[in-house]
């Protein structure tokens, strides 16, 4: 009997230094967001909730962000190793550091259109881009939209604009106030925070960036080349990983919600349910998405990306598409197979 008990708690003992050891063999992943965890969030925890990083032999923790530029930063210190920025944002970085010893890479596009837009309330009279001709505009300096106007007034012939910065919890309400006549913003970040602020959403004028001439890519994966060169199976697994989780939240952004809840408690599930759906519908599931593939680029668009950001960036060094981005790292055709048929 002592015997049979013995064995047994040898055995017992042997398969909980297995599982120790397994788990210790989970590469460990610092991520960090673009921005707080908000509807679009689910994209990345998502799949830590459903255990797919894990699976993947990957120990991922996802850490909210104040801004793309942020991110890429913070990638680029080595502080974390994978992120989610603006793929503009990145550009930038590169051609204003170009003797950075680790400049992040872009290996997955998400948003494959620029979430951007202008957005003006409609008793100010202000219907089209030609509208904002000596008006005042207001974002915060580091607003990918208010970076990227001097392209999408260079497609629309504005001039004469005036710029009011703010930090980012002001924008809206100082729309909404009319201390500005019109704003940048992410479509579906800033239209519902004008919503929360007692306005309709028939009642604003939103002038997406892609509507109007600009074919700028939004966010994309960015991974440190650190993790590249010590560790590309890593970068593939997380990719693949991403891509099961981002097919579930594509599916069903409700029961994604959950997920972010989950990391915020205090989060409205009805409005970040609403944030996550928009932004689905305007920069995830878009016609250049399904016209590309998700997760992919076309080479002459990003080559075009990199000299508009080039100029109106006005960067120290001209950007290198080539040097942006590595696709050889994206999971198979049938993997990133995620949008929903039209």
């Amino acid at each position: 009997m002592t015997k049979r008990i013995f064995l047994k708690t040898a055995a017992a003992m042997a398969l909980a230094a297995n599982l120790g050891a397994v788990q210790a063999q989970n590469t460990p992943i610092k991520f960090q967001l673009d921005w707080r965890f908000e509807g679009p969030a689910a994209l990345f925890l998502t799949p830590v909730a459903k255990g797919y990083f894990k699976d993947a032999k990957l120990d991922v923790t996802v850490d909210a962000g104040n801004g793309s530029g942020g991110a890429v930063t913070r990638v680029a210190s080595g502080a974390y190793d994978i992120g989610f920025a603006d793929l503009a944002a990145l550009m930038e970085f590169h051609a204003n550091n170009p003797d950075a010893p680790n400049k992040p890479v872009a290996v997955m596009m998400v948003y494959n259109d620029t979430p951007a837009s202008v957005m003006a309330l409609k008793k100010s009279g202000i219907k089209t881009p030609a509208d904002l001709i000596g008006k005042k505009l207001g974002a915060p300096v580091f607003d990918a939209g208010r970076r990227a106007f001097p392209i999408f007034s260079k497609a629309n012939n504005i001039s004469g604009v005036t710029w009011i910065a703010m930090d980012p919890p002001l924008r809206e309400t100082m729309l909404v106030r009319g201390d500005v006549d019109a704003i940048t913003g992410f479509t579906f970040t800033s239209l519902l925070n004008i919503e929360a602020r007692g306005v309709k959403a028939d009642d604003v004028v939103v002038m997406p960036y892609p509507d109007f001439g600009v074919k700028l890519y939004g966010n994309a994966i960015i991974v440190s080349p650190k993790l590249i060169k010590e560790n590309p199976a890593a970068v593939k697994a997380f990719l693949v990983a991403a891509t099961k989780g981002m097919k579930d939240v594509i599916s069903n952004p409700a029961a994604a919600i959950q997920d972010v809840k989950a990391r915020d408690g205090i989060i409205n599930v009805e409005l970040e349910t609403r944030r996550l759906k928009l932004a689905i519908d305007t920069v995830i599931n878009s016609p250049n998405a399904r016209a590309e593939g998700f997760g992919q680029v076309n080479g002459p668009r990003l080559s075009l990306m990199a000299s508009q950001v080039s100029d109106a960036f006005n960067t120290k060094t001209r950007i290198n598409p080539d040097a942006v981005w590595n696709g050889s790292f994206l999971p198979t055709k049938a993997e990133l197979n995620v949008l929903p048929k039209k």
